[in-house]
């Protein structure tokens, strides 16, 4: 009894060491971005855009540090009505020099025409998967809550929407680097409101 009990407390150790929480719920520590305009906390919660004026172009939050493989799990809520309403989580990505507000790499993208796809942020500007346009409207919840994961495993993508699969790709081209930020979009060209909160990401070794 002694010794499984034991073994239980080092694998329960070993995943809280694992899974980490990537936002605090208070302060941008590990994060980098336009926190001055764009980007703000409020009640816990990583918000981007505005529901009261047109966000100028697209804008990312990253993460100071890179990831390869990983499960990410997190909460994305998206409002607005007018305009262009879109966002979405980068992964595998980096920043751009010019300009300097762009990220290139995957997105698991999030909007009208784009729920829970996966899309190739500035490089080849296409929609890499996507899931049944008619089913994914069954599985999310428009303007509330909605539950959102990345698998990155090798070169294998997978995303998960409200316990739904959404996109499972393997990525052919061999060039396409497997390790980067992860970041948060907010779309440019509408009077958009994104939220993210619960952000949870367990590294694969």
């Amino acid at each position: 009894m002694g010794v499984l009990l034991l073994a239980a407390t080092f694998s329960c150790k070993d995943h809280e060491r694992r899974s980490n929480a990537l936002f605090d719920g208070q302060t941008f520590s590990g994060w980098e971005g336009d926190t001055l305009t764009t980007w703000y906390i409020e009640n816990g919660m990583i918000v981007g855009g505005s529901l009261q004026k047109t966000v100028p172009h697209n804008d990312f939050l990253c993460t100071e540090l890179t990831y390869g493989d990983f499960i990410l799990k997190l909460k994305i809520k998206l409002t607005g009505d007018e305009g262009f309403i879109n966002s979405g989580i980068q992964f595998r990505s980096e920043r751009l020099a010019e300009p300097a507000y762009e990220m290139k790499g995957y997105q698991a993208d999030w909007g009208k025409a784009y729920w829970a796809s996966l899309y190739d942020e500035s490089r080849r500007n296409k929609t890499l998967a996507a899931p049944d346009s008619l089913k994914v409207l069954e599985w999310i919840n428009k303007d509330g809550w909605n539950d959102y994961e990345v698998h990155a495993e090798g070169r294998r993508i997978r995303l998960y929407i409200n316990g739904h699969q959404t996109v499972d790709y393997t990525e052919p081209d061999t060039s396409i680097p497997q390790t980067g930020l992860i970041g948060f979009q907010i779309h440019g060209g509408g009077k958009a409101k994104v939220a993210f909160k619960d952000i949870y990401l367990e590294e694969l070794k």
